[in-house]
């Protein structure tokens, strides 16, 4: 696990999105993983930026959501199909039909939740995931407790995840109670995972992800265990890390930060 702590939210929304739109020069039929909420918006707004400035191009990516609400149809405004719609799909050039969420709509969901992972395999896999995380340190929807091998499945919604979600909703009451999600073991499986997180309100659960013990009480913990995870922090998300002056020399001087010093630092 390497983690990056930038100056501020926008330097890290900025190198976030400059590793995706590296990841899809590089390789322009890759396998993208996908996250909603509020943490990546400034990413998408970055990426469609580099797509209608540079000609960024989509056109032979194929991406996966992370997770669905169960019961919210795709036209309902806070189904993340509409919110991807709405914050990236439109912005780039990306085909439809190779734009995947899971259908929480779905009349047999055991099924659609076998399908969803087929579709992964058959894709190849995911070549770059990204990832925010929970207050509670969940994964995706994988709530305090979940597997850590788990695959996608339905999950039942905590309170707080619930809360944390209402102001999108209106009201708690019209928030949904369960939803479709990629499982820890799905997640461990992309060839690169980056998770992005911004905010003083991060700092004690980054803490625990991060530097804590290895817990499926904190899902997001399970990160210690993949292949490769960058870790990418604002400085008040990251200002509990114990172990900041080392991160700090990690970026300063591996070669393979080299190319990204000047947009986190600002120089």
């Amino acid at each position: 696990m390497e983690v990056i702590i930038c100056p501020s939210t926008e330097r890290a929304n900025l190198l976030t999105a400059q590793l995706i739109a590296d990841t899809v020069k590089a390789k322009p039929k890759a396998v993208l993983g996908l996250a909603t909420g509020k943490t990546p918006e400034g990413v998408y707004s970055r990426l469609g930026q580099l797509h209608k400035e540079t000609g960024l191009d989509f056109s032979g990516v194929t991406t996966f959501n992370l997770d669905e609400y169960i019961g919210v149809p795709t036209t309902h405004p806070q189904s993340f199909r509409a919110c991807m719609e709405r914050e990236l799909f439109s912005k780039i050039n990306v085909k439809k039909e190779n734009t995947h969420l899971p259908n929480g709509m779905a009349a047999d969901l055991d099924a659609e939740c076998e399908r969803y992972e087929k579709a992964i395999a058959t894709a190849g896999g995911i070549d770059l995931q990204l990832l925010g995380i929970g207050l509670n340190g969940h994964l995706a929807f994988n709530e305090p407790l979940s597997s850590l091998a788990s695959r996608t499945r339905t999950k039942a919604l905590t309170p707080e995840t619930r809360r944390q979600n209402a102001p999108a909703f209106g009201t708690l009451d019209e928030v949904p109670t369960r939803a479709i999600t990629m499982g820890v073991g799905t997640v461990l499986e992309s060839r690169w995972a980056i998770l992005l997180a911004t905010g003083s309100s991060k700092a004690e659960i980054i803490l625990k992800a991060v530097e804590g013990p290895m817990s499926a009480v904190v899902t997001a913990s399970a990160l210690q265990m993949h292949r490769r995870c960058t870790v990418i922090v604002d400085e008040p998300a990251g200002e509990w890390l114990q172990m900041k002056e080392y991160y700090r020399w990690v970026f300063a001087n591996e070669p393979e930060w080299a190319p990204y010093r000047d947009l986190v630092l600002g120089r």
